[in-house]
């Protein structure tokens, strides 16, 4: 069996059949995490097809490579407490194909991964359960369009999760078994997923926090530019994801009231408890939107303020204009009979007028202003 460390410095991209990583959990064995390429993956489900029945794999031939010596059925014994994860990359062309060729995964996970409806949920089929999760890109950059859907399988022996893009959450699953926390079972290694995604929002609501904070100093320094711009980015962002991850808490809570018969209680617990932590993220999510819609409107505030105060000096100009205007207009006619034509101080009383027409205006516009 291949080191762990070497096997997982796989391509990020998947091996030949599409597989990124895979990892065989076994926590009676000498080696509890191995890793596992999609050839002895493929031998591992064979195997456990032998021992599951018939039923669990018809028109599947039950003879299969077997990792050493005895009797098939002393091989099936020793993987019983054992269960397989596997990492697929769906843009990989064969992916899909080595799933539908060895996994006997249900139905509905296929139809889910074409349905084109990213809404995370977590429903039973058959006697496994499908999970839509969606995740911020390996290279997020608090942007809206960084998030992407993976799509999970869980059942008893097999975990099968499988995605387009690079994603936070799995990264941070497969670090965390790297370092040897092997989950005891399939469903604990659906809730460790499910932490290391809302470990993931913790990190996202605290940059977010960060951010905001940063723009509302600015703000109230006054030196803030494309204020807007950037609350608005970060709102979008906020208001995405949270449409996204909100149905995940309730679609929990139903399914754990009838969970499969393989599933066992402190397994159904602990994913209760992921769902907890999902919610208080979810919370600060709103929170957050909260707080920036304040700041948008405490900043349309002050654009509202400073455009009336810009028609205010426009105003008050024009009307220090207008008597100087209708003087200049009346005198410059050249018709006959202007006034003080001929007068050698007609100038002088002209400016006059005006000054004090000017200042009868100007103390009407302020004085409204107060």
């Amino acid at each position: 069996m291949p080191a762990l460390h070497d096997l997982a410095a796989n391509s990020y991209g998947g091996d030949e059949a599409g597989l990124i990583c895979g990892y065989l959990f076994d926590a009676t064995a000498p080696e509890p995490v191995r890793a596992i390429d999609s050839a002895q993956a493929a031998a591992w489900l064979d195997i456990s097809s032998v021992e599951d029945g018939p039923s669990a794999a018809p028109g599947r031939p039950k003879q299969a490579s077997t990792p050493s010596g005895g009797s098939e059925d002393t091989k099936c014994r020793a993987w019983g407490s054992a269960f397989v994860w596997l990492h697929f990359n769906l843009s990989h062309a064969q992916a899909e194909r080595w799933l539908l060729r060895h996994a006997r995964l249900s139905d509905t996970f296929y139809e889910t991964l074409h349905e084109g409806l990213p809404s995370t949920r977590i429903e039973r089929a058959e006697d496994s359960l499908i999970a839509v999760i969606n995740d911020v890109h390996f290279e997020f950059s608090f942007e809206p369009s960084d998030i992407s859907t993976l799509w999970i399988s869980v059942g008893p022996r097999l975990v099968v999760t499988a995605r387009t893009k690079p994603l936070r959450s799995v990264d941070a699953l497969r670090t965390a078994v790297k370092a040897g926390d092997a989950p005891r079972s399939s469903t604990e290694l659906l809730e460790h997923l499910l932490r290391a995604q809302a470990d993931v929002l913790v990190k996202i609501v605290r940059g977010v926090t960060s951010r905001i904070d940063r723009i509302e100093d600015e703000l109230l320094a006054g030196r803030l530019d494309h204020k807007r711009a950037r609350l608005g980015v970060l709102r979008r962002l906020l208001v995405r994801l949270q449409r996204l991850l909100a149905p995940e808490p309730a679609a929990l809570f139903r399914l754990l009231q009838g969970p499969p018969a393989w599933m066992a209680e402190p397994d159904a617990q602990e994913l209760r408890g992921s769902t907890e932590e999902f919610s208080m993220v979810l919370r600060d999510m709103q929170a957050l939107q909260e707080r920036i819609k304040l700041l948008q409107e405490e900043i349309a505030a002050n654009v509202n303020e400073d455009n009336n105060r810009s028609l205010f000096v426009l105003t008050v100009v024009t009307v220090l204009a207008l008597p100087i205007n209708i003087l200049a207009g009346l005198f410059g006619m050249n018709v006959g009979g202007i006034p003080l034509a001929e007068h050698r101080h007609g100038f002088w009383i002209v400016v006059a007028i005006v000054a004090s027409f000017t200042a009868v205006a100007a103390w009407a516009a302020f004085r409204k202003k107060r």
